[in-house]
């Protein structure tokens, strides 16, 4: 099949732009607990504070008047710098009812690219999450020709010189500002109007700033919201713990807030599972790695009581269960009774403990960002979690293509999402056109080559099955050409070294050289947890650049893992050497802020590794 088309689901005439979904949900539920806000110096048994959606609607009315106070016009850009948090989402609302254009930056940026971001877009007036992303922002704007309106900071107690001042500070502001001017504000924007410009990581070249418009998060958020009604409600609630710069989160954060589903934010990842108990979500949204690393927690745990082998038996039932839930190993009767069996047992011995360590309630995980091994896929579905795995990207206002509640089929992205289409061209890139896809960039000269007959080059490899349900294979930028002539596609197996917890990084080298080699960049916690079992010592230490890491018990443990993915891939395409390294991977040189690794610098950095991977 060469093309796919998912049509909508939903009728857009009535909405203008992304204000309504607010405004629709505040009249439909004002009572309805929206969010619940972290509280730090709360007591314990009260950590975490409601909020309503009239609560949060005057909340976001009051900064959208403050805005349009301290001089932000219709159409006027402002930034936002800062870790997940609720403040997030009521500056975000709240610039779209000012009729400004939002310009997201990730919290980790270097002082650099603030700068580059501030200037490009032409940011007026910017909000910080605390006293050093204000500073960023605020140095950003200095050196921005033309009046700026400063930066302000979501810090309520902060006294530092670069704020302009608080968020509360900045709704004061608004104080003469009229209802009928907010509304007439709110109103300027049609849903063909630009909603926000989102900088692409940038993994293959310089970041671009995507312009999407309000039609863009419409489309996408209510025929997501209509498709996966089983999941996003108003009975259900999530962790929202990826970063709100990214289009994802702030999607999800959207179909959430327009569906009802209760929202609690996490600004660092690390405290999510601590925080699930009491949370106790119905429904998760995770990259990958977050599912390999619960996976080997729950492995560490069995081999710490010397349950190993166990273990590996569960985990064997569990993946067997998925294959057969999906219908893909239906198997012979008597077969299925003893799967029936094991799961059973294995249910009240393990997947319970697991099920619960994610709250109890989890009903459904979507995973996206970076390739799901379909065995990991199954395995969380085995254990009564089923992992939904979906495909997009920045220019598509999030998902593309997503499987859906009955419908997953795990090693597939699934199929185009109501109101798009995906197309394969002849050389196997995957082309996207539909509601939630871009018009453009925002300097034109980044348009060039970025579509074809009308869809955008998304720059993945991939193939629809004959359901219309796509599949990945890899990038194309990415293809690796051997001096024999070989064409390797080097995502598989790249993917199936990963899955193990201790490689965080696989990059698979060999361009024009007469065999394929890769570099395994280590995970530092997961590496050095080993190492300790091992009664070994790995060096870690922060350093620049990429160090080899030359320890023979634990190459020879990662020779497991290499063997694995080779085993899975023609002989031709198979890694012969390889060597283990260390980097910093919160280097956003290095690293992007959705954690893909930017291969051209890996092999720049570590180009005498490569080297000698090849004398």
């Amino acid at each position: 099949m060469g093309e796919s088309t998912t049509p909508s689901l939903v009728d857009l005439d009535g909405y203008r732009n992304v204000t309504d979904l607010l405004l629709r949900r505040a009249a439909a539920a004002p009572d309805h607990i929206a969010f619940e806000v972290s509280q730090p110096d709360a007591a314990p048994g009260a950590p975490w504070r409601p909020v309503t959606t009239a609560e949060f609607t005057a909340q976001v009315q009051a900064l959208a008047k403050g805005l349009i106070g301290a001089g932000v016009r219709a159409g006027d850009a402002v930034a936002i710098m800062a870790p997940t948090r609720y403040e997030w989402a009521v500056a975000d609302l709240a610039a779209w009812f000012a009729g400004a254009v939002v310009v997201p930056v990730y919290e980790t940026s270097s002082p650099s690219q603030v700068d580059a971001i501030v200037a490009d877009a032409e940011v007026r007036l910017a909000i910080g999450g605390g006293i050093r992303h204000t500073a960023l922002l605020q140095t950003a704007l200095a050196r921005t020709p033309g009046e700026t309106l400063g930066a302000w900071t979501m810090d309520e107690a902060a006294s530092d010189g670069d704020a302009s001042g608080t968020l509360s500070d900045l709704a004061a502001r608004g104080a003469t500002v009229s209802d009928a001017e907010l509304e007439q504000r709110r109103t300027w924007a049609d849903r063909h109007d630009a909603a926000t410009i989102v900088y692409t990581s940038g993994t293959t070249g310089e970041p671009k700033g995507a312009v999407l418009t309000h039609e863009n998060f419409l489309g996408q958020v209510l025929n997501i919201a209509a498709a996966y009604r089983e999941i996003v409600n108003d009975g259900g609630n999530t962790v929202i713990f990826l970063p709100l710069a990214h289009v994802l989160a702030r999607g999800l954060q959207l179909i959430c807030l327009a569906s009802g589903m209760r929202i609690a934010h996490l600004s660092d990842p690390t405290t999510v599972v601590a925080t699930l108990d009491t949370l106790r979500p119905t429904f998760l949204v995770v990259v990958p790695r977050v599912l390999q690393k619960i996976r080997a927690a729950a492995a560490g745990k069995a081999a710490d009581k010397g349950l190993s082998r166990l273990w590996a038996a569960a985990e064997a039932t569990a993946v067997a269960w998925g294959r057969r839930s999906e219908g893909a190993d239906a198997g012979d009767p008597a077969a299925g009774i003893g799967l029936r069996l094991r799961h059973r047992f294995f249910d009240a011995l393990f997947y319970r403990r697991l099920r619960a360590v994610m709250g109890g309630r989890v009903g459904y995980i979507l995973s996206g960002g970076a390739a799901l091994d379909a065995e990991l896929s199954l395995f969380f579905r085995g254990i009564g979690v089923p992992v939904i795995e979906g495909y997009g990207l920045t220019e598509t206002t999030a998902p593309l293509t997503g499987n859906l509640p009955g419908r997953i089929a795990s090693g597939s992205v699934g199929s185009p999402l109501p109101g798009l289409t995906v197309r394969i061209a002849d050389d196997g890139e995957v082309l996207a056109r539909g509601l939630g896809v871009f018009a453009g960039y925002r300097n034109p000269a980044h348009n060039e080559g970025a579509f074809l007959d009308g869809f955008f080059r998304t720059g993945d490899l991939g193939r629809l099955d004959e359901d219309g349900r796509l599949t990945l294979v890899g990038r194309v930028k990415d293809v690796i050409v051997t001096s024999h002539g070989k064409t390797v596609v080097p995502t598989r197996w790249e993917s199936a070294v990963e899955a193990s917890p201790l490689v965080s990084h696989a990059v698979m080298v060999g361009e024009g050289k007469p065999y394929l080699s890769a570099l395994l960049v280590l995970d530092p916690e997961e590496t050095r947890a080993w190492a300790a079992t091992q009664g070994a010592r790995i060096p870690f230490e922060a350093a620049p650049g990429i160090r080899t890491i030359d320890d023979p018990a634990l190459r020879a443990h990662l020779q497991r893992a290499v063997d694995a993915a080779n085993l899975l891939v023609a002989r031709s395409e198979q890694v012969r050497r390889f060597s283990l390294v260390s980097a910093d991977l919160e280097d956003r040189g290095l690293v992007t802020p959705t954690m893909k690794i930017k291969r051209s610098v890996v092999l720049d950095r570590a180009a005498a590794t490569v080297d000698s991977l090849y004398l």
